[in-house]
């Protein structure tokens, strides 16, 4: 028996699995090993992100391209500034390691000029194909000219002769002759230019300059590669002849699998399609790299991309499903190894730096003053031209890549390589400041926009100018925005509401009627010329409304969100949340118009106003889904008492987080209601509770009417509201006596109010919309109008609104704690089975008087948290009912500002 246990220990000793190497045992994860090299290049990996996303963050605050921080982070990265820490070089980036590092950075670069290919569209080139095409010429021209006659002194003073003249001085002019077509992209969709002359002229010839650009790098390629000249002949021809193969049969082939799995209809690549494109990317950027032209060039990536169908938006769902995991993990990697090669410590003398100030010069203005001189020649006028030639000396991405190509192949050394990175940044840094410098917004010429003014209209923007008693409180036309799909419920019933009955039903009988005259007219030629034909007309006056929709997309750094914005005019038609509206809008017989924008999200409300403006809106109106719910949650939560939960601290940070998101959004729509020219309309839709849902729900609107030009509006817009037979509504003008009668508030009530109405959020970056000095003369006649339309509203002067004006009951209230008595009374008004709305007016400018005290009283009396940035949005009765946890929805308008 002992020699059996003997045995088994023997097994057992020889079984067991060897020791694994680990931090435990005193491994070095920062230690290369060539067997097991992913540890190290996680942490390298780590580093170049984390640096490059610092210098995104610090540099996108003066509008620079991120690759500007992907290169300078490789040169903090690299020799010139931390490879002077002892050992940080060679511990972070050891020699061993860099062929794994540069491996994933190649990979990534092949899928990023894939993205490239998909981006460039050929179709711009026809638009203005004149101009574009010869300041295309001429910005390649004149700079590979100079760049070839600056490549001379170069050489002679910077390299040691063994280098091939030829082959150096066709890279140098390429690289002072290439524009970069992706970072031009970004800045011209940051700088919103696309849609302008300028944008269109720009895109187009560097269209044209890019392509020829990867032609001639892949020429210069194939000669260093080719150990003859035979051989150089033998590797252009199978290039060419593989383009061919690639844009004939294999993109005929692409698209009719496309259609076939049905991704080309549906909009998406199914995941068969993914795998058949990521293999055609992988394969033709194996094809050209073993026939001699590197992987990256025209024949693989790149043309893998142009191939591709951009029909119904299936080019951007293929983007959206690659870009991140380029854009973020595997492409800064290349960028930061150009930083790495770089060694700013070799520019040590003034003959170097002179000659990286001469080379910005010859870079910046052969390409300035050709394109500008072209741009003027063709019709455009001095700023124009000069934001052409500026726009196209833009070099960043394209350039680093065809200097990583050089230094790869030995014709660069590292003092010219960084002598040329740096030229390189220096241009692609003055783009931008340069461009806004010569063609501000004032200046700009769009070459299409959005819808423009209604023929014949006389109505001013938002003011309701028709004398018309009717059209004093109609409104025909207006404007709705619309971001994502959770809006529509909000929109959709809102619109849903303002198409009164009668004018459905009018549009329905006109379909009846003319069916109806179309047979009589029939019958009457069978009978004979005596028998009269009489049409049906009504004499009742109807108004049939109109709304705009304008949907915004927020405009990213994504490769997807800048094929968004070139395709907007084409996404406007098959974009499912216009769809839906458009659909909504032939239902309830509504003219529906729809527009779609493209743009950062802090140029929402601009576009906003140029959208109400142009379509001579009425009113616009702006749907809230995010952000108030979670505070009207909190708000309820503290009220009812489990705000005191010891769990409570967990989720602080989530509620701080619901606080940051209402600043951001309520920045925005104070910029809307402080920039738009019409009356705005906030909806926020609370929705149907179970037992309202059906065919026969009605809604209730009980609106509180304290005075004042935002309350008027607002009231006006209830009677309109009440045309639609399936909705009543009450409204109870406030007034205020013994102002002095709040309860004064305890140290602790007064803390404890400072805490529910303030936020962590500092640094809002738009002003209050505080409230306005009123002299005695605009006060008395604010009154005044007050007075005459609460008059002539109750005493039903206005006939085409009677039927309107007996679902409405009118009551007058005094007390001395207005907000405490309109809460209440809310409560008590909306009868049952009915679905509650609460019109207020925001009240932040002309206000008849503040409510900010009684708001704190009511905060702290209902232990309601709601913030500061909401009353300054909403205003100080909305804010009310929201702190009071009201289940109704809630609509705050504001009156134009010529009103």
């Amino acid at each position: 028996m002992g020699a059996f246990s003997d045995d088994v220990i023997s097994l057992a000793r020889r079984a067991a699995a060897p020791e694994q190497a680990g931090i435990f045992a005193g491994d070095n994860p920062s230690h290369y090993n060539a067997a097991d090299p992913i540890r190290l290049w996680v942490i390298q990996v780590v580093v170049i992100i984390g640096m490059t996303q610092l210098l995104a963050l610090l540099l996108s605050r003066i509008r620079q391209p991120r690759v500007i921080a992907e290169v300078i982070g490789g040169v903090i990265l690299g020799p010139s500034v931390m490879g002077h820490i002892p050992n940080f070089t060679a511990t972070i980036f050891p020699v061993d390691s860099m062929p794994i590092l540069n491996l994933t950075a190649n990979l990534g670069l092949v899928l990023f000029l894939f993205l490239i290919g998909m981006e460039i569209d050929m179709r711009v080139i026809r638009k203005n194909a004149k101009a574009s095409f010869a300041i295309s010429v001429t910005g390649l021209i004149i700079p590979l000219g100079l760049g070839a006659a600056l490549a001379v002194p170069v050489y002679n003073e910077f390299t040691d002769g063994t280098t091939n003249f030829g082959l150096f001085t066709l890279f140098i002019a390429v690289a002072v002759g290439i524009t970069a077509f992706p970072v031009l992209c970004r800045i011209l969709t940051e700088l919103k230019l696309l849609d302008t002359t300028v944008g269109v002229v720009v895109l187009s010839a560097g269209v044209g300059n890019d392509v020829v650009g990867w032609i001639l790098l892949a020429l210069t390629v194939a000669l260093i590669n080719a150990s003859n000249g035979l051989t150089a002949v033998w590797i252009l021809l199978t290039g060419v002849g593989y383009v061919i193969f690639l844009c004939y049969p294999v993109r005929l082939a692409y698209r009719w699998l496309a259609k076939k799995s049905g991704s080309l209809d549906a909009g998406t690549p199914s995941a068969m399609m993914m795998t058949v494109t990521l293999l055609l990317v992988l394969i033709s950027a194996f094809f050209t790299d073993i026939i001699g032209i590197h992987a990256i060039f025209a024949s693989g990536g790149f043309l893998a991309g142009l191939i591709i169908p951009k029909d119904n938006g299936y080019v951007i769902a293929l983007v959206e499903k690659v870009e991140d995991l380029v854009s973020i993990l595997l492409l800064p990697l290349y960028f930061a190894l150009s930083g790495l090669r770089t060694n700013l410590g070799l520019l040590d003398n003034g003959i170097t730096w002179g000659y990286v100030v001469f080379i910005c010069v010859i870079a910046f203005f052969s390409k300035f003053v050709g394109c500008a001189v072209t741009a003027k020649l063709s019709g455009f006028n001095l700023r124009e031209s000069a934001a052409i030639g500026t726009l196209m000396s833009c070099k960043g991405l394209v350039e680093l890549i065809v200097l990583n190509v050089g230094f790869t192949a030995n014709i660069l050394d590292t003092r010219t390589f960084s002598m040329f990175v740096l030229h390189a940044l220096v241009l692609t840094f003055m783009t931008t400041p340069l461009t806004i410098l010569f063609y501000p917004s004032k200046y700009r010429v769009h070459a299409g926009g959005l819808k423009q003014r209604v023929p014949g209209s006389e109505v001013e923007e938002g003011s309701g100018a028709p004398k018309a008693d009717l059209d004093d409180v109609v409104k025909t036309r207006f404007a709705v925005v619309v971001e994502r799909l959770e809006h529509l419920p909000a929109v959709m019933t809102l619109t849903s509401l303002l198409q009164s009955q009668s004018a459905a039903t009018l549009s329905r009988s006109h379909e009846e009627n003319a069916s109806t005259i179309s047979s009589t007219n029939e019958k009457a030629a069978l009978e004979g010329p005596d028998v009269p034909v009489l049409a049906r007309h009504s004499t009742a006056r109807t108004t049939q409304i109109s709304v705009d929709a304008l949907r915004l997309i927020e405009l990213t750094n994504r490769t997807s969100a800048v094929l968004k914005s070139q395709e907007a005019e084409t996404l406007v038609h098959s974009d499912p949340v216009l769809a839906i509206f458009k659909t909504h809008g032939y239902l309830n017989r509504m003219a529906v118009s729809t527009s779609l924008a493209v743009v950062g999200h802090e140029d929402f409300s601009d576009h906003v106003a140029q959208h109400v403006r142009n379509s001579a809106s009425q009113m616009a109106i702006l749907p809230w889904t995010s952000g108030l719910a979670s505070i009207e949650e909190a708000a309820t939560n503290d009220a009812s008492g489990s705000g005191t939960s010891p769990f409570d601290a967990l989720f602080q940070q989530k509620r701080e987080g619901d606080h940051h998101a209402v600043t951001a959004h309520a920045n925005y729509i104070r910029r809307v209601f402080a920039e738009v020219p019409a009356d705005v309309a906030l909806f926020w839709d609370r929705g149907f509770t179970q037992s309202m849902e059906g065919p026969d729900a009605r809604y209730h609107v009980y609106m509180p009417f304290f005075g004042g030009p935002d309350d008027r509006v607002a009231l006006s817009f209830v009677v309109q509201l009440c045309r639609n037979a399936s909705v009543t509504a009450t409204v109870v003008k406030m007034r205020k006596f013994a102002e002095d009668d709040l309860s004064p508030m305890t140290s602790i009530d007064e803390a404890k109010a400072q805490k529910l109405l303030h936020t962590t959020v500092h640094g809002t970056v738009f002003p209050d919309t505080i409230y306005g000095t009123q002299t005695t003369q605009t006060r008395l006649a604010s009154d005044t109008a007050d007075d005459l339309l609460w008059t002539k509203l109750t005493t039903s002067a206005v006939p085409e609104l009677a039927s309107a004006l007996t679902r409405i009951t009118f009551v007058e209230k005094s007390a001395s704690k207005p907000l405490h008595t309109v809460v209440e009374l809310a409560a008590g008004l909306t009868p049952i089975f009915a679905r509650q709305l609460v019109v207020v007016g925001r009240s932040r400018r002309m206000a008849v008087e503040s409510h900010h005290g009684e708001l704190q009283e009511l905060c702290v009396g209902r232990n309601a948290s709601i913030g500061s940035e909401l009353p300054k949005t909403v205003g100080h009765v909305a804010s009310a009912f929201i702190a009071s946890g009201s289940s109704a929805s809630l609509l705050i308008i504001q009156a134009s500002q010529k009103q």
